[in-house]
């Protein structure tokens, strides 16, 4: 079973950034790594002259490096960075808006680097499987919703495929895409000037209701769960029922020591590899997030 990073789904300041991609390259025993830009195409610019440096690096550590799509392509510009990707040679492209589908070709094709599916996409049946595999997708990270009922059967069903099975397994759990900018209106902002206000909130801002619970998070255009979804007590079932990689959406903190644990209970070292999570993240309650069935929340 291997471990995935996925992309930074927050907005950090730019030397951040970079030092959060350094770290991953020289000390995180992960197999591989998400980079790019998902959420809000307005950062990308911000730290776009340092993914060519972070990639390499994290080639050098023998990572396996993979550039995200935006998750919601809106815009020509953001359709011309799309087509773009693919023409990046010798980099598998994730894909998370089927806008990129366009692009995407066999992943034996000289011309076109591989693609995989991100979980934004609905991978919600064995068809859908399929036809991404049909299409040359290397692997797919199943949306987070799915129950442990269907994320078994999608996994039996891929690996006749010869397709990877993918969990979304460690982090604040994406939920929902707007248009709008949730962040940029709290702050009394409208989207076009919004002055990169979510830098603010490196791991989203809280969302309360308004008897005062923690409800959700937002990250500017992005609504996520308010609970850190953790599925370390679940590797072995995971494993047997055919997953083949867990995905650790990144947070702020020392995220090193979250792979450092994952990897553990992967490698069956320790007696409770889940000791070792607490106190390296923000402070985020934990839950099994949607996979077995029971509220997220319980």
């Amino acid at each position: 079973m291997e471990l995935t990073v996925g992309p930074l789904l927050f907005h950090w300041a730019t030397d951040a950034w970079s030092d959060f991609y350094a770290r991953l390259a020289d000390e995180a025993p992960v197999d591989r790594v998400v980079i790019g830009e998902s959420v809000c195409s307005k950062r990308l610019p911000l730290y776009a002259d340092r993914i060519t440096e972070a990639v390499e690096r994290l080639e050098r550590a023998g990572k396996t490096v993979v550039l995200t799509s935006l998750a919601l392509v809106t815009l020509p510009r953001e359709r011309r960075a799309a087509a773009g990707l693919f023409a990046q040679t010798g980099h598998e492209v994730e894909i998370d808006d089927l806008t990129l589908m366009r692009w995407a070709g066999k992943g034996d094709d000289a011309h076109c680097p591989g693609f995989s599916i991100g979980p934004l996409v609905n991978v919600y049946n064995e068809s859908t499987l399929r036809f991404f595999a049909a299409r040359g997708a290397r692997s797919v990270c199943l949306p987070p919703e799915l129950p442990f009922a269907s994320v078994a059967s999608l996994a039996a069903a891929a690996q006749p495929l010869g397709i990877g099975v993918e969990v979304f397994a460690f982090g604040r759990v994406p939920l929902a895409l707007s248009a709008r900018c949730y962040h940029a209106r709290v702050h009394g902002r409208t989207k076009d000037s919004c002055q990169f206000v979510c830098d603010r909130d490196p791991d989203g801002m809280v969302v309360r209701t308004l008897d005062g619970q923690d409800f959700l998070a937002v990250n500017g255009v992005q609504t996520l769960s308010y609970n850190c979804c953790n599925l370390i007590d679940d590797v072995g079932t995971l494993r047997q029922a055919g997953v083949t990689a867990l995905r650790l959406s990144p947070h702020s903190g020392d995220f090193v020591s979250v792979c450092r644990a994952f990897r553990s209970a992967i490698d069956g070292q320790g007696d409770d590899p889940a000791a070792l999570l607490p106190g390296h993240i923000p402070a985020m309650p934990y839950s099994r997030g949607f996979m077995f069935g029971a509220t997220g929340a319980e």
